[in-house]
């Protein structure tokens, strides 16, 4: 490309310089300014006009051949600078575009993206963090250009399409993400998959709550539900917004709460008020007393001061906020019998 750009200016100059040199030596012969310029216009342009001036001497028809050869010849140069561009860039397009089917085609063992949406880029980017093999499909010519820019292997079309799944790779495939907006096309894209290759994990994205049956039904292994993800985060923030806190300072863990749920565990966060027996004291005293139903996490000082991982000996006070993990039917109970209470605040606001 660059070489193209560089034979297109050379052209350019010479042409230019050709042009002013032949209105100056047509002058020169003593032809007006307006005859020689229209002189060099017919001549290099081969319009096939009369000249305007018979050309009687040897010197004025050797100069008029240097004009047409310098003309002509310049013009030319530059035409062949835009086509070299043009043809060029085609070329490498479609050689980019075989060696990116070539790669592709001989891919094993990979992940398979089906939509390179808010949630397909956030997939393909974490998936090239951890160094594994992945192919995208989307049927948004822009989408896929932007994929290929990042350098990811991309192929452009309907991911529903049998077909293209085998391009794809799917048959040696280890794993599917279908993150489509569509729940109708992530249980078709699920049900396909499932049919060309058995052992594979199916991973799909449902909008719905009701399509989380459906794409199970249709083989897929895990079905995630981001407006659910979502909700349960936000809803996180507002009633237990310090073990949120505490959670996120160890890590992204938004779906620890999900997790947890499943085997009936939960964490929670209690406050310590006035009248609460366990004020002043220490967190092994406290433990011993909730017969092994619980563990204490973390404790959070009036101050905003987080203590993780407390030592037996810790002393709580009255204001502190405490973070316990336990099973879903003892905090309640453990809370009510030593007059705890549940707090709710909202990010930012002062523990009292």
């Amino acid at each position: 490309m660059q070489e193209s750009f560089k034979r297109i200016l050379t052209g350019t100059i010479i042409f230019v310089l050709t042009l002013v040199v032949a209105v100056i030596g047509y002058v020169s012969f003593g032809w007006t300014l307006l005859d020689s310029i229209y002189m060099v216009v017919i001549t290099i342009f081969g319009v096939g006009y009369g000249e305007v001036h018979p050309l009687r001497t040897p010197p004025e028809k050797i100069f008029t051949m240097m004009v047409i050869l310098a003309g002509t010849t310049s013009a030319v140069y530059i035409v062949g600078g835009f086509v070299q561009m043009v043809a060029g860039g085609e070329i490498n397009k479609a050689l980019d575009s075989r060696r990116q089917d070539r790669h592709i085609k001989h891919s094993e063992n990979h992940a398979i993206i089906c939509g390179f949406g808010r949630m397909g880029q956030i997939i393909a980017q974490q998936l090239l963090k951890d160094h594994q093999k992945f192919v995208i499909i989307d049927q948004e010519s822009d989408r896929v250009a932007k994929a290929e820019q990042m350098g990811y292997l991309a192929t452009q079309g309907n991911a529903t399409d049998e077909n293209l799944l085998i391009f794809a790779g799917i048959e040696k495939a280890r794993v599917v993400a279908t993150v489509l907006p569509n729940d109708a096309a992530n249980v078709f894209i699920t049900l396909t998959a499932r049919g060309l290759n058995k052992g594979l994990i199916i991973l799909a994205r449902g909008e719905l709550p009701s399509t989380e049956k459906k794409l199970k039904l249709a083989g897929a292994d895990r079905v995630v539900l981001p407006a659910i993800i979502g909700g349960m985060r936000m809803a996180n923030l507002i009633t237990r917004p310090t073990v949120t806190d505490f959670l996120k300072s160890k890590g992204d863990r938004h779906y620890l709460d999900e997790l947890l749920s499943q085997i009936n565990v939960q964490i929670d966060e209690l406050v310590i008020n006035k009248s609460s027996p366990l004020a002043n004291k220490s967190v092994g005293q406290i433990e011993v007393q909730g017969k092994g139903t619980f563990i204490i996490v973390a404790i959070r000082r009036e101050d905003q001061t987080v203590i993780k991982n407390p030592d037996r000996s810790v002393m709580l006070r009255t204001g502190d906020t405490v973070i316990v993990m336990g099973h879903e039917g003892d905090i309640p109970k453990f809370a009510k019998f030593n007059e705890l209470k549940s707090k709710m605040r909202y990010r930012g606001s002062s523990i009292g």
